[in-house]
Parts: C-alpha cells; structure tokens; sequence
C-alpha cells in the first residue's frame, strides 16, 4: 500500500487570514502533500475531522488535538518588590462589586441572586478589571471588601469563593501585572455547600499587620478562625468555637465585627445561638474571651453591636482586655 509521507515544512498548510467560519467552527485549508513522490493538492481540510482527499485513491483521517478542560483558578505568584512598585502600586484598586449571577454552585446561603461568577474592580487611572471563576467555583458573597493588610500596602479585595468539593474558602485578590488575581487564600472547610462569614481584618496582636478573621460553618456550630498571611497562603493561627454571625438565606452579613475595647483591637461576635454577644482577643496566640453582653432574643440586625461595644468598655478598664471571663463548658 502506498504511505503518505509527512509534509515538508516548505509546503506545510497554514490557516490563512479570513478563512475561519465562527457559526460552522470550521476551517478551511489548501496546501500540498507528496503522495508516491508526487506533489497533490488537498481538496479539503476541516479542523474537527480532517481527510485528505487523494484524487480518491486514498483516505486518510487525522485526528485534532482535543481541547483542554477549564482548570482551577491559579494562585499568583508573590511579586517582587520592583514588580509591586511598577504599574500596579501607581493605579491601585478604589471598588469592586460582583457580576453575572449563575446558578450552577446552587447553595444560596445568602439568598438568590448572590453566587457570582465575574469580579469587578476599578482602579484610581479609571481602569476596569475583571477575574472571571472557573466552572466550578463562585463567589458566594455579597460584595467584596477592600482594605490594607499593612498601611504601606497595596489594597486588596477579601472576597468568599465557594465551589465543589471543598465549599466556601476566604481568598485576597490583588492586581498581578495590571490583571486581578487570587494573590493570597485560605483552604477549603472541605465539604460542597458549607459556607463561612467573614468578621473583619484588624491588626489583633500589634505585629503591624492585620489578621483576617471569619466563622466557618455559621449555621451548623460555628468556630471562629484567624488567619495570617504568610506569601500566597492564608494560614490558621488560632480557633474558638461556639459561634454563629449569620442567618441561612439572609442577605445580613454584619452580625459581627470588630471593635476596640479595653484599648486593644478585639472580635465581637455572637454565641452559637446568637442571644449573647462574645468579645474576643488573641492573646499570646490564643483566642480568648474577654467579656460579653447578653441580648433579649437572638440577633438578627447589627444594631446591639455598638451597644455591646460601648458597655463593655465602661464596665473594662484599658489594658485588662487579657483576662478571660468565665464561661459554662462549650460555650
């Protein structure tokens, strides 16, 4: 039998200007082939199933390269700081908000329409930038929030990303060589559809850098986590658990936050029942409680936070904030 023999690079086909069809997804190619030693046109080629035509002595498919599966969203590299000091430090970030509700992740903690998959941020140069979630993930979230881990840093977004098979995950987006990108995340809680709330970033340890903190799980025994950055991983520092600072299917995000009491930052944060309002420190690593103010009935609304606050710094002399209250086992 006859072989067809490679195409010389000489008089290899190449896809010329124009020729592309968008509705068909076809393209058509022309070119040579040296079948037997002789020089023959091809008289038709399309990119989903090509056959070279031999004057109908000879069929031969080759087979296309199939195309690549979306892959998870990539963390960005750190910068150097000649990178940060370039473009993206002159035009940094002054809002965001989210874009292109979908339904494909379809736990609505909060309520439809709020899992997103686009990102929208602009800068101070007026600029819009967008960071679109592979298939799989969505930002299960309200709004993004922007803030500064030091004062002498670029801002940042905290944003809530959710997706199969590890639920929801804190993550910071920044601007990588004038695109977004995840700079910085924590890991998944580890299962689909669990969610957490962020509370707040505040510097609780006076090391001039803020700690992220936020409550895994809210609705089902909620533990309170605080997460340091160190590179592109938000890593856990410390836990405490018995707390809820949210109401499934409510758009409420604001049941906790933080606050300055006894002359240090601290979390001020509901029980796992959301009747009693818990202060808390981070004290030589560890969190603990540092006072707290019973409610009437269960929290729903951010309004007895400011109280809670101004109570507890009347009845909490400034520097005291280290010793713990005394609260029941699991509380």
């Amino acid at each position: 039998m006859t072989r067809l023999q490679p195409i010389p690079p000489s008089i290899r086909p190449a896809v010329a200007p124009g020729k592309r069809t968008t509705a068909a997804g076809w393209t058509r190619l022309t070119g040579w082939v040296t079948l037997a030693g002789s020089a023959m046109p091809i008289a038709r080629c399309f990119t989903l199933r090509l056959t070279l035509c031999m004057a109908g002595l000879l069929a031969m498919p080759i087979q296309v390269p199939t195309l690549a599966m979306a892959q998870p969203l990539a963390v960005a590299p750190p910068q150097t700081p000649a990178q940060t000091q370039s473009s993206d430090r002159a035009d940094p970030i002054v809002s965001a908000h989210y874009g292109n509700p979908v339904e494909r992740y379809g736990h609505f903690a909060l309520g439809r329409p709020h899992e997103y998959a686009r990102l929208v941020a602009h800068t101070e140069a007026g600029r819009e930038l967008l960071l679109e979630l592979p298939h799989h993930e969505v930002f299960e979230d309200l709004s993004p929030r922007l803030f500064r881990l030091r004062p002498d840093a670029e801002p940042e977004l905290l944003v809530i990303i959710s997706g199969r098979p590890g639920g929801a995950r804190v993550a910071l987006i920044g601007v990588v060589a004038g695109q977004l990108a995840v700079v910085a995340h924590a890991p998944p809680i580890g299962i689909s559809h669990r969610w957490l709330n962020p509370v707040g970033a505040v510097d609780l340890d006076g090391d001039g850098q803020a700690e992220i903190a936020a409550v895994t799980t809210p609705h089902i025994g909620g533990t309170l986590r605080v997460y340091r950055r160190d590179g592109t991983q938000l890593s856990e520092v410390a836990r405490l658990g018995g707390f809820s600072n949210h109401v499934y299917g409510s758009p409420e995000l604001g049941l906790s936050t933080t606050a300055r009491i006894a002359g240090r930052p601290q979390l001020l944060i509901p029980d796992d029942l959301r009747t009693t309002l818990r202060a808390v420190a981070l004290v030589n690593g560890r969190l603990v409680e540092t006072g707290h103010c019973p409610l009437s009935r269960p929290m729903v609304d951010p309004k007895p936070l400011a109280d809670c606050a101004a109570t507890l710094n009347a009845l909490t002399p400034a520097g005291s904030a280290n010793r713990p209250t005394q609260r029941s086992p699991g509380q």
